[in-house]
């Protein structure tokens, strides 16, 4: 099995719900994004994915979100956008855009800041 990992980052205020402390008032982060897949098999070119295409999609993903208030967000309307959530929202929109019978998104890593990160992956 081979596994590819990207990093991109996008830009969002959010709010956590039910949740006692400062971050339960407006707040943003420049969050990092990691996202992994594995490939069972690589193409003719000697790739299980090409980059370009897992940056491209995974962006197009993120787009949704950058520059947003999370909370107001449909994903996020009943469900408080922390990290743990995001992952797990950013993990599934993967999936549904990348996961073949060749490739699997198998993990999504959220960094809200550099030393604060919440993981997805159906392990």
């Amino acid at each position: 099995m081979y596994r590819l990992t990207i990093q991109t980052q996008f830009a969002a205020a959010h709010n956590l719900v039910n949740y006692q402390g400062d971050c339960e008032n407006l707040h943003g982060h420049n969050w990092k994004v990691e996202v992994r897949v594995a490939a069972r098999e690589l193409d003719k070119s000697g790739l299980g994915i090409d980059f370009k295409v897992l940056k491209r999609q995974t962006n197009a993903v993120l787009d949704g979100l950058d520059h947003k208030y999370l909370n107001k967000l449909e994903p996020f309307l009943d469900l408080s956008p922390s990290s743990e959530n995001i992952a797990r929202y950013l993990f599934e929109q993967l999936g549904e855009v990348l996961n073949t019978d060749n490739v699997t998104v198998e993990q999504v890593n959220v960094w809200e800041s550099d030393n604060a990160c919440a993981s997805y992956s159906l392990d």
